[in-house]
């Protein structure tokens, strides 16, 4: 059930508001429509009860407001326009990224796939699919959770006749078994077809709410459709016989449409007497019969039941899904077993599910492993003999060792396709500020930049190992070399993420990384110079005295390398900057908190 009270958008620069005081309910086993000319403020109304822009009244679904929804994608399926999901991501993936932050199993991704017709096509990217596949592939987002309401922005528009006749099947079987439905259209015949209830918004003010046999009789229009091969002479005879006529009291005019090919459209008249006008003038007719708005799907096939070429029920998940009650009722994905709550899991779960789905990041690092391999061997080979160099490539030009430029670069590209490509919204607006999808991304980011810092140096290690022996050409500690490239790693990834994060922009992300080392560490490093800085005269030195308190054996070097990173203007630098985003990323993140 979803109660739609008072809703009213917010007015602009003195408009009037596009949606003003709409109440409507959508009751549950039944398909609700929302009709209106463009702009007649369907698509807002649907964002007011999503909560999507901001106004005035109040959405119900089941009694709730969507705000007290535990687990809004296992109860409200949404689909408002194209999905929202990177172009190089397969299909497959994009479903099993959501079904992690939705708390359901991965394996309800092949169950909708197949129920939309594109389990052929699940390994596809979504840059290739089609306006019908996407809206399959939305549609299976929709229903991913099993959620027990549909609501749906235009989801026929632009398709073909067969892919709307597969959509009206679709959401025919859900109402079927229970669901509620809610589907704004912009065809008063196309909401004949598939709804059982239809509210018509004229300037985003509530028409007329009906059933939709009541809304056949008084809002469409009859006609009496003909088809003949003469249509130009009987076209001719029809206007000039009921031009001579005069109408009856209170009757409009007869008028004659002439449309394409061979078909007529007579309005305020019945089939007797246009077919005994065509029988007076001699005209053949091939087709003489009454009807209500538009003539229906012409169209010789079916509804296309599938998309990616497959037969339908070819799958073993087809066959052995007992067919459901109704007539031409489309299969449903089988109902969601009682599952525990997504948990706080879910943050890593899906990040880890959206940074592994697409190769462009694993193509990175593999580049960023082989560009610092070859320059440790070429430094190596130059007569370079420092550690820190040669196990992580790091050349003198560079700011930071390319492992860690590269984790800072991956981590801004991460949020900012998070707001380019926003999965998590049921529509393309900006994904909100949380923290708890920022701490599943810092945690990734972290054990990532790790990873990827470790690689780089063993890689090298063994390289060098191979090449030279136990006798490998450097000096110093290869401890130290891995914790301080493992830290700045991590460091740079956080900068990036968290600047890509609060101002929502790729580039700033980046700058942040490299704002760092060319920029934050020069001036820190003048400061202890200054008349101000002068109280930090000698912090190195007592944060070096640290490392000499009595430790267990091995943490004693680990202490170490680390009280000597913290002891550097870089490590300032990056505590510094942290300490910033992380302040001002909560602080949006609370002020823009959604009502």
């Amino acid at each position: 059930m979803i109660q739609a009270i008072g809703l009213t958008s917010a007015a602009r620069r003195g408009r009037p508001p596009t949606v003003d005081d709409l109440t409507f309910e959508a009751r549950p086993g039944s398909v609700t429509a929302l009709l209106g000319p463009p702009g007649a403020g369907k698509s807002t109304a649907l964002r007011l009860m999503l909560q999507l822009c901001p106004g005035r009244g109040v959405a119900l679904f089941r009694g709730r407001p969507l705000a007290r929804v535990p687990h809004p994608a296992r109860e409200i399926g949404v689909l408002l326009g194209d999905v929202p999901g990177r172009p190089r991501r397969t299909a497959v993936g994009h479903l099993r990224m959501l079904a992690a932050a939705a708390g359901v199993p991965a394996g309800r991704a092949e169950d909708v796939l197949d129920v939309v017709g594109l389990s052929g096509l699940a390994d596809q990217r979504l840059g290739r699919f089609s306006l019908g596949m996407d809206r399959r592939l939305g549609l299976a987002v929709a229903l991913l959770g099993d959620p027990h309401t549909l609501v749906l922005d235009e989801p026929a528009h632009g398709l073909s006749p067969r892919e709307a006749a597969w959509l009206r099947a679709l959401l025919r079987g859900y109402a079927d078994q229970g669901g509620a439905v809610l589907v704004t259209t912009r065809s008063a015949a196309e909401a004949v077809r598939f709804a059982d209830r239809v509210v018509t918004l004229n300037a985003g003010r509530l028409v007329a709410d009906q059933v939709v046999d009541d809304f056949a009789r008084a809002r469409l229009r009859p006609r009496v459709a003909v088809r003949t091969p003469h249509a130009d002479r009987l076209a001719a005879a029809l206007t000039r016989e009921f031009r001579a006529e005069a109408a009856p009291a209170g009757t409009g005019p007869v008028e004659v449409v002439r449309e394409s090919g061979s078909r007529l459209s007579v309005f305020g008249s019945d089939c007797a007497v246009v077919g005994e006008i065509a029988y007076r003038n001699r005209v053949l007719v091939h087709q003489l019969a009454d009807e209500i708005g538009d003539s229906g799907d012409r169209s010789p096939a079916g509804p296309l039941r599938r998309a990616d070429g497959r037969a339908a029920g070819a799958d073993r998940r087809a066959r052995r899904r007992a067919p459901r009650p109704g007539a031409g009722a489309a299969a449903l994905p089988p109902r969601l077993p009682a599952v525990p709550p997504p948990g706080p899991s879910w943050p890593v779960r899906y990040e880890l599910r959206r940074w592994a789905g697409v190769g462009t990041g694993w193509w990175l690092m593999a580049a960023t492993l082989l560009a610092s391999l070859v320059t440790g061997l070429v430094l190596s080979s130059a007569g370079d003999r420092s550690a820190g160099r040669v196990l992580t490539g790091w050349a003198q030009p560079l700011p930071l060792p390319p492992v860690a430029i590269v984790a800072g670069a991956l981590r801004a590209l991460s949020f900012g396709q998070e707001f380019r490509y926003p999965a998590l919204s049921p529509a393309r607006v900006p994904v909100p500020r949380r923290l708890s999808l920022l701490a599943g991304k810092l945690v990734v980011s972290s054990g990532a930049a790790i990873l990827l810092s470790c690689a780089g140096v063993v890689l090298n290690s063994l390289t060098l190992t191979l090449l030279f022996g136990q006798d490998i050409p450097i000096d110093g500690p290869w401890q130290r070399v891995l914790l301080t490239t493992a830290a700045l790693s991590a460091a740079c990834a956080w900068a990036g993420l968290l600047a890509a994060g609060v101002f929502r922009s790729t580039a700033v992300g980046l700058a942040a990384v490299a704002a760092v080392p060319l920029g934050l560490v020069p001036a820190l490093r003048a400061l202890p110079t200054s008349p101000a800085g002068r109280s930090l005269d000698g912090l190195p030195d007592r944060l070096q005295a640290l490392s000499a308190l009595p430790f267990p054996s091995g943490i004693d070097r680990w202490l170490s390398a680390t009280v000597r990173l913290a002891s550097q203007p870089i490590g300032w630098a990056l505590g510094l900057s942290l300490t910033v985003l992380l302040c001002g990323y909560a602080l949006v993140s609370l002020r823009n908190n959604p009502r």
